[in-house]
């Protein structure tokens, strides 16, 4: 069954290549083979590799690239060096205020080396520089042409630093991510051999088959299908099946089909439980024989098939049969088919880590933008998303469940280190400002769009998004002309103010005031973003009524969001307009109160404007 899934995901690769080529839309595809031996006393490991590369982009490559992840973890690397230089580096990457990396011991550091490479049988030349290897070909691949890329290399998996590494601080033995030499991605925009300083990933689609051998005791979970489970027994045989092994050691067969990356874990305590959704995937756990931790690992496993069928709901469905969620790293990371997250939690924060790392295999591992570029893409949506499905799942039932995103957001715009989300990943002056700007602006760009097109038509455009570029590599323009198809408005402008600058938005109520026997309101616009306005008027009596300013730029007006209040369109907002003036069809003493936005999804850095106030 797993070999007959792994032929339909092929063809459908196949078949969405063929149609995207259809509209000048290419992306490379990748076949590795790997083979990887791991000592489990020095952490090394040795591996041969496999790579058949299939060029379908209009242009000859005469170079490729890798990711050598694991020599970043090597005093004096960049990662060592930006760790050291940064205004408020990563707490968990330093001790007593030093770098933890520039401590590291030859037998503690991290490192991956390639000992030799051929292309189609010829040898070719490659040197290593940090954590890219540089590769000129023998032969240029021709567009739409193949070629096979077989190497051996050997690696050394450090201490437990970031993500990856071995003897994290709860006893996990490996944490495998980022460890093999990964080839990079080469786009529209040519190549992304981006160095391993701190950051996010971006890879070409493919199909990885890996075979792992490591000591007996070791229990090993991650990406992919098991392909010999009655051979290796740890919780994965078919009940009643009795395992023989010979020898010291295991080889575990895996083959994960259409996917950007692999992972796998592995520790002599896993306990290893699976639950098997009735219309879903198989879910697999792999935590500590810790009596402290099993309570609430046992607690998130429902936890875990609700959010998978929330995601599935309302966004699509999962592509897989199987998904992991296993101790280890060194705090929550998303990987294919599975994630890494430290299980030493209360149990909300073990939900809260699981259900983010989780919608990640939507946004990132199924919509796989590039995160070094557009970090906001994966890390915001999955913001905005899992913290919808934490209110259900948790029955949190929260007016607005983004309330910390904006909170956040607000932090950002006042602390003056706000740069444009078009900014680079590295290139941020300090982690608060990318931290802020990737998960809490970024999914504020999706509830703040909710309020400009309508809730409905927000998640409409997220499915829409979801069938249209799942299995691709979509960028921030795909995300703004979904939303526009759906909403039938023009948005341009909205992804480029909010994601390409620093604009602010400010509306004010700048008077109100008596014109005969109506009330004449004069708003105001005084930060740079434009946006449509909501306003609310409360009458003396008690009555409510809402009034609708449209963005000409817009071109269009959403529904009415209060269905249960009457709501008054106005003529449309012009941006270059500083101030605008309406009138209400009452008596300025009938007038007890107004506020821009009730709903408060505008993210209005000055709220204290919004509202009037008669004088009682």
């Amino acid at each position: 069954m797993k070999q007959l899934s792994l032929l339909l995901l092929v063809t459908l690769t196949s078949v969405l290549s063929l149609a995207a080529q259809n509209r000048d839309y290419w992306q490379q595809h990748v076949d590795y083979t790997m083979d990887v031996a791991m000592d489990v006393k020095t952490y090394q490991y040795t591996g041969t590799q496999k790579l058949v590369y299939t060029n379908n982009s209009p242009d000859e490559l005469s170079r490729v690239f890798y990711h050598l992840y694991y020599n970043a973890f090597q005093p004096g690397s960049e990662m060592d060096m930006r760790l050291q230089s940064i205004k408020d580096p990563d707490n968990r990457m330093m001790e007593n205020g030093k770098s933890r990396i520039a401590s590291l011991s030859e037998s503690e550091i991290g490192y991956l080396h390639v000992e030799s490479l051929t292309q189609d049988g010829q040898a070719v030349s490659f040197v290593e520089e940090g954590t890219i290897l540089v590769v000129d070909l023998a032969t240029p691949i021709a567009s739409g042409g193949k070629t096979t890329l077989e190497m051996t290399f050997k690696g050394q998996v450090p201490l437990q630093i970031r993500r990856a590494g071995r003897n994290s601080r709860e006893g996990v033995a490996l944490s495998m991510s980022q460890w093999y030499p990964k080839i990079s991605e080469y786009d529209f925009e040519g190549w992304h051999p981006t160095p391993y300083i701190a950051r996010e990933f971006h890879g070409v689609w493919g199909n990885f088959d890996v075979k792992l051998t490591l000591d007996k005791t070791y229990t090993v979970g991650g990406s992919g299908y098991l392909q010999n489970p009655n051979e290796v027994g740890h919780g994965y045989e078919t009940p009643g099946t009795k395992i023989k092994t010979k020898g010291k050691t295991l080889t575990w067969h895996f083959v994960a089909p259409n996917v950007h990356d692999f992972m796998w874990a592995a520790d002599p305590e896993y306990l290893h439980d699976t639950l098997k959704m009735e219309d879903g995937p198989v879910l697999h756990f792999f935590y500590k024989n810790d009596p402290e931790i099993i309570e609430n690992w046992k607690k998130l496993q429902p936890k875990t098939e609700d959010a998978m069928r929330f995601f599935s709901k309302n966004i699509g469905q999962y592509p897989y049969e199987q998904y992991s969620v296993v101790q280890g790293g060194d705090g929550g990371m998303e990987y294919a088919m599975s994630t890494l997250i430290t299980g030493g939690r209360d149990f909300g924060s073990l939900v809260s880590v699981m259900v983010h790392e989780m919608a990640h295999s939507w946004f990132q591992h199924v919509l796989a933008n590039n995160e070094s570029k557009h970090e906001w893409m994966d890390e915001g949506f999955t913001t905005f998303i899992s913290s919808l499905c934490k209110s259900e799942i948790m029955d949190q039932n929260k007016e607005n469940p983004f309330e910390g995103s904006y909170k956040g957001y607000y932090a950002l715009v006042n602390s003056g280190l706000e740069k444009p989300q078009s900014t680079h990943a590295d290139r941020y002056t300090t982690n608060f400002a990318y931290g802020i700007s990737a998960y809490s602006k970024g999914a504020v760009f999706l509830s703040q769009l909710g309020y400009i097109i309508g809730q409905d038509k927000l998640m409409e455009t997220i499915r829409k998004y979801f069938d249209d570029f799942k299995f691709k590599h979509p960028v921030p323009n795909d995300v703004i002309r979904t939303a526009e198809k759906v909403s039938g408005m023009q948005l341009g402008w909205y992804l480029t103010d909010w994601t390409q600058t620093t604009n602010t938005i400010d509306y004010g109520i700048k008077s109100v005031e008596a014109a005969g026997n109506k009330t004449k309101v004069t708003l105001e616009r005084i930060g740079e973003m434009p946006m449509p306005l909501d306003i609310l008027v409360v009458g003396a009596d008690g009555s409510q009524t809402t009034y609708y300013i449209p963005l000409r730029m817009m071109y269009g007006e959403k529904e009415n969001p209060y269905q249960t209040l009457k709501r008054t369109t106005l003529e449309d907002w012009p941006w270059a307009y500083p101030t605008y003036e309406f009138i209400l069809d009452m008596p300025l003493e009938s007038v007890k109160a107004m506020v821009i936005d009730p709903s408060q999804l505008m993210a209005d850095i000055n709220s204290e404007n919004n509202i009037y106030q008669s004088n009682p």
